[in-house]
This record gives structure tokens, C-alpha cells and sequence, in this order.
């Protein structure tokens, strides 16, 4: 067997920043790109590039526009404030969270929760020195519509479907290995994140690993979905266009849909059933992965604030450790599975 610990699999990293958010400039692409890419990576020379979510602006016969806004759940600060803005202009925003039934809307630094995908968010976070969406956008808008599954109904249709988000993420580890020496694509080099920590410009070197493995979400997500989909994305999904259907015959106009970028290329699908077509397709900036100056240069440990520094450095390699512990739990659990087979 080809162990965990020879290649990191794309979905336990990536699956949770774009399952469940700079410069805020907009670059509008022409007609021939292609349909459903709401996340890309932009690369500029061998040691910089971007990452950009894609918003979507779809029209139907009767006048409703409906923009799919695709989410980074952990961005630039940049990022939330111009979503933030933009949201404004909309009749409702349908936004997305697995909340209790009776929860209302979230409130910013006030979002805790003991999940792993949430452990595995907040420790990114703040090693790869960027905002996390909860903290970003600004929930408590009136405009703000909840277009999601309540926390009961997900819980019970993942217990009848006999699903979990670690069985999904396992499942798709394992037909990554399974295609052993041909997964490269798919594939993290550990080696690679190893070079990244222990880079000066750490944070910037970590975002530009893994925004380069982003090309490849669609394929991970098809492969987690199956014949049936899943609660996770499917399910989520027609809980939203539900909504959807809702604002539209209480006369709803202009409407944004703010999910995942993982949950677009399904959603997007939904819409054109609903006779929706794709008028135009824009992108942002999430992830703004220019050399900085003060980056780039090798930082004095007698500078002013050298200490904090060094506590901050500190803190981020503890959220290493435990990141990587998780990991070792996780490869304990796929070594488990293939000797049961």
C-alpha cells in the first residue's frame, strides 16, 4: 500500500475552504470561457499569481437576475470588504450555513464551533495570515436571506444516507491512491509544504502550494458526490434553489447566491433547468499572492515588535502541529480501512 504520508491528498486540504471566503478588482472574461469555473489560479512567473473566485450573473425571460458568487471561506480582509459592498445592491443575498433551526444570523468574531472542518478553517487561517468569512462579511444585513439546510435537517439525512463529511473526504482519498503513480495532479507534495514552512515568507509560500492544486476541485467534488450526490453538496443545493423559487414569486428581482465555490458548478446546472441563461462571467481576487516588500525581505530579530513577531511565529507552528497530528489520525484510520479489504 502506498502510505498517507508519501503525498498529501488534495481533498483533506482543500475540501473545507470552499465547502461550506487584495485587491477587490473585478476581470470580466469573454463568452468562450468555459462554463462553471468559479475558482481558478492565475500565475504570474514561478514565484507569484492569484487566486480569483468567480461571480456569475445569470438572466430569464421574465427579468430576474440571479448572480452566483462563488466563496473562499478563508480570503484577503480586501476580499469580504468589497463582497460586503457589493452585497448591498442585491433585493435578497441567499447565503449558506448548516445552523440550528431557531439560530439566527451570525454575528462577526462571535462564530465558534469544534468541528474538524472548522478546527482545520480558523488554524489555516492563521497560519496563511488571512481573514476567515464568518469574521468578514457582515451576516446581520436585512437583506440577507438563510438558503440552506437548518443543522436538523442535514444531521438526519446524513444519517439515513449513512454518510459523514470524513467519510466523503476518505472516499475520495482513497480513489486518489488507488490511482496511484497516473494521481499526480491530484497529488501534494509534501516536500513541497515542508520548503513553504520553512521559507521566510512562509504564509505567502503555503497559499501559493495550495491555490496551485485548485484546479482540480471540480474533479474532487464529482468524485465525493457519486451516482446520488450527496448532503453535503446535492442536498444543500435544492435546499437553496428552494429558496430561490421562494424570493422570485414574492418578486424578487435581482438576486445573489453566495455559497462555495465548490457548490457552483450543481447550482449553476440548477439554474439553466429554471430556464436561467449565463449572461456574463466576472472574476475577484481572493488570494493576492504578490511578493510584498516587507515579505520578501529576510525580518530583523532586534527589529521593533521582533518579539511579537517571534510569539506570532510561535503560535502558527502550535497550529501546525496540531494540524499535522490530525493528519496522523487520519492516516491511522485509512490504514484501518485498506487492511479491512
Amino acid at each position: 500500500m502506498r502510505r498517507f504520508d508519501r503525498r498529501l491528498p488534495f481533498a483533506l486540504i482543500v475540501l473545507p475552504l470552499f465547502m461550506g471566503h487584495v485587491s477587490a478588482a473585478y476581470a470580466e472574461e469573454a463568452k468562450k470561457q468555459e462554463p462553471g469555473k468559479f475558482l481558478r489560479f492565475v500565475e504570474e512567473g514561478n514565484d507569484a499569481g492569484r487566486l480569483e473566485t468567480g461571480v456569475a450573473t445569470y438572466k430569464n425571460d421574465a427579468g430576474v437576475s440571479v448572480q452566483l458568487v462563488g466563496a473562499v471561506h478563508i480570503a484577503d480582509k480586501g476580499y469580504y470588504a468589497a463582497l460586503n459592498k457589493q452585497f448591498e445592491g442585491y433585493d435578497a443575498l441567499l447565503y449558506e450555513m448548516v445552523k440550528p433551526k431557531d439560530m439566527g444570523a451570525p454575528r462577526r468574531q462571535q462564530a465558534n464551533g469544534i468541528s474538524f472542518v472548522h478546527i482545520l478553517q480558523k488554524a489555516m487561517k492563521t497560519f496563511l495570515e488571512l481573514d476567515y468569512q464568518l469574521d468578514g462579511i457582515d451576516y446581520t444585513k436585512k437583506n440577507f436571506v438563510h438558503a440552506d439546510l437548518t443543522a436538523e435537517e442535514f444531521n438526519r439525512m446524513q444519517d439515513e444516507r449513512g454518510e459523514s463529511i470524513f467519510q466523503l473526504m476518505l472516499q475520495q482519498m482513497l480513489r486518489e491512491l488507488a490511482k496511484g503513480d497516473n494521481a499526480k495532479a491530484a497529488d501534494m507534495d509534501p516536500m513541497q509544504l515542508l520548503a513553504a514552512l520553512s521559507s521566510e515568507d512562509r504564509a505567502r509560500q503555503l497559499k501559493l502550494v495550495l491555490a496551485k492544486q485548485f484546479e482540480n476541485m471540480d474533479e474532487m467534488v464529482a468524485g465525493m458526490e457519486g451516482p446520488n450526490g450527496s448532503v453535503l453538496v446535492t442536498e444543500r443545493n435544492k435546499a437553496c434553489i428552494k429558496v430561490l423559487k421562494d424570493q422570485i414569486a414574492a418578486g424578487k428581482k435581482n438576486m445573489g447566491i453566495f455559497y462555495g465555490a465548490a457548490h457552483m458548478k450543481d447550482m449553476e446546472k440548477r439554474l439553466e433547468d429554471l430556464g436561467f441563461k449565463r449572461t456574463k462571467m466576472e472574476y475577484m481576487i481572493a488570494w493576492d499572492l504578490a511578493p510584498q516588500g516587507a515579505a520578501a525581505a529576510p525580518a530583523a530579530a532586534n527589529n521593533r515588535g521582533g518579539a511579537k513577531a517571534a510569539d506570532s511565529d510561535a503560535e502558527k507552528d502550535a497550529q501546525i502541529k496540531k494540524l499535522l497530528e490530525k493528519i496522523e489520525k487520519l492516516e491511522k484510520r485509512l490504514d484501518e480501512v485498506e487492511q479491512k479489504k
